[in-house]
């Protein structure tokens, strides 16, 4: 006899798009006993729930879940792309405007690397974009000291490997020389840690500087450093299918910090 799958959702991602919690804390908060469905305490996140399901965290009933949403953010260097930070430095999540909801990164930059970072406030858009087997591709600006030979970038567009790691083929365009460094643009389809500046080491060119122009569909286009910018619910279903209300609204801000 084949079991039913239970209606509804897990109930730590409704915790999460209700904006308690990331989807581990929300884990947490269950373990400590402080959530109850329907007036009933429980202490493991394996349940599922549904919106007649009436949810509380210390014992405040939890709000309707947002909408899947999806920003592009023009994050500036010196940022990290983390929560809290063990060193003490700014984060991306620190910079945000202050209305903004609870958010993840689709992928990560580097403190040193700039240009667009998807922020989203639910996990299977995460997912979605970060997955390889959907193979997004990736493309960046990259500025490295050096003349570099068309030749030389050969391995890179081959695949080379770094610290014991491979990396898949890149794209690898030489833009222009300016005076003693030269921008290239490169393209890859999966993100691995500071994965453009250990391969492009490989070939004996340091990286100085890195910008993400683009991610899949999503553009960094005319988005000044710090500003955010949430896409259009009509180019969410477009493009991954999501089935959200028509122009969502916009929303730009120049890294303001939210209130801690």
């Amino acid at each position: 006899m084949t079991q039913e799958t239970p209606k509804g959702d897990r109930i730590a991602k409704v915790l999460a798009r209700a904006g308690v919690a990331s989807r581990r804390g929300a884990e947490a908060i269950i373990e400590a006993g402080r959530v109850t469905v329907n007036g009933t305490e429980i202490d493991s996140p394996a349940l599922n729930v549904t919106a007649a399901d009436k949810i509380t965290v210390d014992g405040k009933e939890i709000g309707t879940p947002e909408r899947p949403r999806l920003w592009r953010y023009h994050k500036p260097i010196g940022l990290v792309t983390t929560e809290k930070d063990e060193k003490g430095r700014d984060t991306v999540f620190g910079a945000l405007p202050d209305d903004m909801p609870r958010v993840v990164s689709v992928g990560r930059l580097d403190i040193n690397s700039e240009g667009l970072l998807l922020l989203t406030n639910d996990g299977g858009i995460k997912r979605r974009l970060e997955l390889p087997s959907t193979g997004w591709l990736r493309r960046y600006r990259v500025r490295v000291n050096g003349r570099p030979e068309d030749h030389v970038l050969d391995s890179l567009r081959k695949g080379v490997t770094s610290d014991g790691e491979r990396f898949q083929p890149m794209d690898v365009v030489i833009d222009r020389q300016q005076g003693a460094n030269a921008w290239l643009t490169v393209s890859l389809r999966e993100g691995k840690n500071r994965e453009i500046r250990r391969a492009m080491g490989e070939v004996g060119l340091k990286v100085n500087r890195l910008i993400r122009v683009s991610y899949g569909p999503f553009q960094l286009g005319e988005l000044k450093a710090g500003d955010v910018e949430e896409v259009k619910g009509r180019v969410l279903r477009d493009q991954l299918g999501l089935e959200t209300p028509q122009g969502t609204a916009t929303r730009k801000g120049a890294g303001r910090k939210r209130k801690r």
